[in-house]
């Protein structure tokens, strides 16, 4: 069977099959050639539902993104399916997470234990950068057009691999209202 003569859905998984196996066999951030410059900053504009990665003010790269259901304003606690807004840094990657890659983002800061403690909140956590899910239960068109996590911050599948390619562990992200 030829690829084009796919069913999109099929289309897509092989796809995102193959660029995980890229991402998976690539060196590391630090080990890259100068054509695919390492990022050392991230920023989010959540209005914008973009990802900008940047080397000092180079801007590399921007992403389209969904966030959380619930998009407008800072994390305040567990299941509010808000996006964090702050300064955290990108702390762990997940080969294995029920989404295409996954990038561990450091919420909540001390900032964010402070003020739900002050409340008696429990702050959530497992706050992510992913792909697209796994398993997935709608179309990709509704995961293009949707803010659809519980707060994390999604990208395409080929744009996950590119932000994967690119930022080292602990690169400072911070993510705008």
């Amino acid at each position: 069977m030829e690829f084009k003569s796919c069913r999109p859905w099929l289309r897509s998984a092989a796809l995102s099959l193959a660029l995980l196996g890229a991402a998976l066999l690539a060196p590391a951030p630090e080990a890259r050639s100068d054509e695919l410059t390492a990022a050392d900053h991230v920023v989010v504009r959540k209005a914008e539902r973009k990802l900008y990665l940047y080397r000092g003010e180079e801007l590399l790269g921007a992403y389209r993104i969904a966030l959380g259901l619930n998009p407008v304003g800072h994390k305040e606690r567990e299941n509010d399916y808000k996006t964090p807004e702050g300064h955290y840094t990108l702390a762990q990657r997940n080969t294995r997470s029920s989404y295409f890659l996954s990038i561990l983002v450091s919420y909540p800061n001390a900032e964010d234990m402070r003020r739900a403690h002050q409340r008696g909140w429990s702050t959530g956590g497992s706050i992510m950068i992913h792909g697209l899910p796994n398993a997935p239960s709608h179309s990709v068109q509704y995961y293009e057009t949707t803010d659809w996590t519980n707060g994390c911050i999604a990208l395409s599948n080929s744009d996950m691999v590119e932000v994967w390619m690119r930022t080292p562990e602990n690169t400072p992200i911070d993510i705008l209202p």
